[in-house]
């Protein structure tokens, strides 16, 4: 079983029935992610995985801290297929550290686990936020506004939001200019 295989199994284990929707959106931010082979190589395999792996820290089987990159990479961390570098994509997965410090947790996540690649956190922070809660697509705009709208302005997760916009849209405009850049596969005529 490889490693994408093993992530898509592993995530719907803990995903598919307790939050179908969930599930759905990490359907989504995989579709995505594969999308971005052409700027990716040899690590969009790593990248598929890291997508449906993202969000299985919501998971009430593993949900220890209630902050879910935290608790995903714990539970990665712990189990004998995890790539080292899914765990930490999963850790620090759309702008992680801003929230891990709204929830007094930044230390511990920064003391746990290294950040990956910049290019392939943006990656990943694309995927994510140009997927709507139910996997289709979307923008970041209207992406973000979706979370602040179901979270709520004051919240932990609308402070958090809020203040990684800027992150966020940057990530976002630097791997479309990436897939811009990118050679286009030949066509068959």
């Amino acid at each position: 079983m490889g490693l994408t295989e093993w992530a898509y199994s592993l995530s719907e284990s803990l995903l598919s029935d307790p939050l179908p929707r969930r599930w759905a959106h990490s359907l989504g931010v995989a579709e995505r992610a594969r999308s971005l082979g052409s700027i990716l190589g040899d690590d969009a395999e790593l990248l598929e995985a890291a997508a449906v792996l993202h969000d299985i820290g919501y998971s009430p089987q593993i949900a220890v801290t209630g902050f879910h990159p935290l608790d995903g990479a714990r539970f990665l961390r712990d189990q004998e297929r995890a790539d080292e570098r899914v765990i930490r994509l999963v850790a620090h997965h759309s702008c992680a550290l801003l929230e891990a410090e709204e929830r007094g947790l930044r230390q511990e996540l920064e003391t746990e686990f290294e950040l990956e690649r910049p290019d392939l956190v943006d990656a990943l922070l694309f995927c994510d936020m140009t997927t709507t809660p139910d996997g289709t697509h979307t923008t970041s705009t209207k992406r973000l506004d979706e979370i602040v709208q179901r979270y709520g302005p004051d919240t932990i997760v609308g402070r958090f939001i809020q203040r990684a916009a800027p992150e966020i849209h940057g990530a976002v405009e630097r791997v479309e200019g990436r897939l811009a850049q990118a050679p286009v596969a030949d066509q068959p005529m």
